[in-house]
């Protein structure tokens, strides 16, 4: 699986990860702090020429004031070698940048390089004893150890990768913080499950459409043909009952098919809204349903959805987990928040941990922004409260 992240590449096996480009990347994201650093020196001198204190002083306020804009678009750009997932742009980024290279600049820079100077000058340096260190008289080291030393240095370069590739990825993550909000961050995440919601529901009406417009009308071709073939046949002959048997077949086939297709998106929703539609789902149940629902308009069509699925699902609960003998689905507008209960009189007990589709339908409204709580002592009643905004 590709990693976006130093951070998550460090889960690779050692063998991958030592092949993989995120060493050379965080060894650069880290070397690369030597930029900060120099412009940081280099203005320190220039404001050390001048003779007043008082003039050293505002130069050198001045001289950060106009490096940190050029340092915040450093930042940003070279997050990219250990951190492939784009910074979003958000009010107020400008000022997070500036802080970011305020940061980089004070402390940031030199303790990246301090990194790198151990982890890989160390073990470098170790590798390289037998050129540096003198072989000659008493009280130095011999060839052989100088050699025992250079394999020791070899040893520690994994160990060394790893290290400054976890500070790069650490750095990087924040200087990420610095960038963005965590607020930011969880509304793309909103964003981003809504999104896939719609492509779900999409695809659901495709393949709704792809059955009704396909597959039920072969069925209702086959069967025709099975119940003509019959009418050609003498009454009582073997072959006029294979028939009878496969016309029936071909009929309860063609209920399912029904039953599937209005369980995946019912036409009702679209045509008439969602009061129409909880009742027609409250129909096929084999609980008694009470429904309370007087919206005189149309809601909003992801609205509609959410709560149609949410009343589906809780009545299916009920129906398989309740033991309840009645049930009652209630709704109204109230504000610009639509409120639905869904009550019923069984044994009580639910519980979102034991997969009853709770946690799914929780999910499901976070989408449109909704909030559900639940009410379920043992021995019952269980209500369930549901609400949706509608702008």
């Amino acid at each position: 699986m590709n990693k976006r992240t130093a951070l998550e590449a460090l889960s690779l096996r050692p063998p991958a990860f030592l092949r993989s480009r995120w060493p050379w990347r965080s060894l650069a994201y880290l070397v690369s702090s030597a930029l900060p650093g120099a412009l940081l020196g280099l203005t320190a001198m220039a404001v050390s020429l001048l003779e007043s204190v008082p003039g050293r002083v505002v130069a050198g306020l001045a001289a950060v004031v106009a490096v940190l804009a050029p340092v915040a678009g450093f930042e940003r750009r070279r997050l990219r070698l250990v951190d492939t997932v784009a910074v979003p742009k958000t009010p107020g980024g400008r000022w997070r940048g500036i802080g970011l290279a305020l940061v980089s600049l004070l402390a940031l820079w030199w303790i990246d390089l301090v990194m790198v100077g151990f982890t890989v000058g160390g073990p470098v340096l170790l590798i390289l004893s037998p050129l540096v260190q003198p072989l000659a008289p008493e009280g130095e080291l011999t060839l052989a150890q100088t050699l025992v030393v250079s394999m020791a240095g070899v040893l520690l370069l994994p160990a060394a990768v790893y290290t400054f590739t976890a500070w790069a990825g650490a750095r990087g993550a924040m200087a990420r913080g610095l960038l963005t909000s965590r607020e930011t961050e969880l509304n793309e995440v909103l964003r981003s499950r809504a999104r896939l919601v719609d492509a779900f529901e999409m695809e659901r009406r495709r393949i709704e459409r792809d059955l009704h417009d396909g597959a039920q009308q072969r069925l209702a071709a086959l069967s025709m043909k099975l119940g003509l073939a019959r009418l050609d046949l003498p009454p009582g002959s073997p072959l006029g009952e294979q028939l009878a048997q496969a016309h029936q077949e071909a009929k309860r086939a063609m209920a399912k098919l029904r039953e599937l297709i209005r369980g995946m998106h019912p036409q009702v929703l679209t045509d008439r809204g969602l009061p129409a539609a909880v009742r027609d789902v409250a129909s096929r149940s084999p609980i008694p349903v009470d429904i309370d629902i007087p919206l005189d308009d149309r809601l909003p069509m992801a609205v509609e959805v959410a709560a149609f699925y949410v009343v589906s699902e809780a009545l299916a609960n009920i129906a398989k987990h309740s033991r309840a003998s009645r049930a009652l689905v209630r709704g109204q507008v109230t504000g610009r928040m639509l409120l639905l209960e869904i009550r019923d009189d069984g044994a009580g007990g639910a519980d979102p941990s034991k997969g009853t589709g709770l946690t799914g339908l929780a999910d499901r409204l976070a989408v449109v922004d909704g909030r559900m709580s639940l009410s379920s002592p043992a021995g019952g009643p269980t209500l369930m409260r549901v609400e949706i905004p509608c702008a």
